[in-house]
């Protein structure tokens, strides 16, 4: 999968841009706040509908605009598609080969992304939803199921939640209707843990590897930490032990006026040689570990989609010495296309730049150098 081409129209700080990308790698060059990531955020905002950057969705049109507009040219298993988002008062009007897709799970997945910015060393340091929300994210590009499992089950939670309110106020309020609920946000639950728990195993065929190329450290790993305790994912057990869990602490949860148990309270840790990152590690052995999280999601985009994700690094190498910069793209100079920003390209080998496309910024024009 491969963006060809991408056209903005008053979002953020562009009127009008146009760029075509090389199949693999493209590099983004210009000091800070002119705007390079905000051309990683578009295709992201293409791919998924919505910003990587939190609480900022109105500043995505231009100032003194009524609307934006992305369009970009993508191409899977030899076949073209045009897609396209337009943005105003607050709403998007999602278009694939000019024709509105009403449904958001018929659009995402038809463009592929992985995006690192800065801001994911949040993943580690963050709290436990930040690492949800990247599930999440993942999960619901290489599978409608689980976008479907995981829309209902917030509903469901929303109604359990409301009515835990009810029973605490109500003498009359009907505890089998409650009930019902409950197994039905359980049957929800077992799949979302399911497909978490397949998800991060696959992590961990990988991540360890490409931590190791980059590093020459060994040792890392991906933690799942659900807040019930498991014997096993199987389908039964997960049933048998969310029952179990809910009628326990029914009473505590009624006091609470919330569900306190479930995927929605989900966690998982990375972990360098037994000591976990968000505690025992640097920011460079963080910000690697992360890369090497996005990098071992690679594998798993192909096996889900048969197709290459779109990778999107956004100030990828600060922070990074010489070696680990050059391994980094040595890694990531294979059959994908990335889409890279950095201040600048000291310290890089030519070898990985001779067939990039190379695009400066300076005084708010873009402009290929090669």
């Amino acid at each position: 999968m491969v963006i060809k081409s991408l056209n903005l129209i008053n979002f953020r700080n562009y009127s009008n841009l146009n760029l075509n990308f090389h199949p693999k790698m493209n590099i983004i060059i210009g000091q800070n706040a002119l705007g390079k990531t905000n051309i990683l955020e578009s295709i992201c905002v293409l791919a998924l509908t919505k910003s990587y950057r939190n609480g900022v969705e109105p500043n995505l049109i231009s100032f003194g605009k009524e609307k934006a507009k992305i369009k970009g040219k993508v191409k899977s298993d030899k076949v073209l598609k045009t897609m396209e988002i337009i943005i105003e008062q607050g709403q998007k009007k999602l278009k694939i080969n000019q024709t509105e897709i009403k449904k958001i799970t018929n659009y995402i997945s038809n463009l592929n992304v992985i995006v690192f910015t800065p801001e994911d060393l949040e993943i580690i340091k963050g709290s436990p939803s930040i690492r949800r929300n990247l599930l999440n994210i993942e999960l619901s590009q290489i599978s409608s199921k689980y976008l479907n499992t995981y829309n209902e089950y917030n509903k469901l939670l929303k109604m359990r939640n409301e009515y835990l309110k009810l029973l605490l106020t109500s003498s009359i309020a009907d505890t089998s209707y409650f009930d019902i609920i409950t197994e039905k946000l359980i049957e929800k639950a077992i799949i979302i843990y399911q497909e978490r728990k397949k998800y991060l195993d696959l992590i961990n065929e990988n991540i360890h590897l490409i931590y190791e190329k980059i590093t020459k450290e060994s040792g890392l790993v991906v933690k799942y930490e659900p807040n019930i305790e498991f014997n096993s994912f199987d389908k039964e057990e997960l049933r048998k032990k969310l029952k179990y869990t809910f009628k326990k602490n029914y009473k505590k949860e009624l006091n609470y006026g919330m569900t306190l148990f479930g995927p929605h309270r989900d966690e998982f840790s990375i972990y360098l040689n037994q000591n976990n990152l968000k505690f025992f590690g640097s920011q460079g052995q963080q910000k690697v570990a992360i890369l090497s999280f996005k990098l071992a999601e690679i594998d798993i985009f192909k096996k889900y989609n048969n197709t290459n994700p779109v990778l999107l690094l956004d100030d990828i190498f600060s922070e990074l010495d010489i070696a680990k910069r050059n391994k980094l793209l040595e890694y990531i100079s294979k059959d994908i296309q990335s889409i890279i920003t950095t201040t600048d390209l000291k310290n890089i080998r030519k070898k990985y730049l001779l067939d990039a496309y190379i695009y400066e910024i300076k005084n708010g024009i873009v402009e290929r150098r090669n």
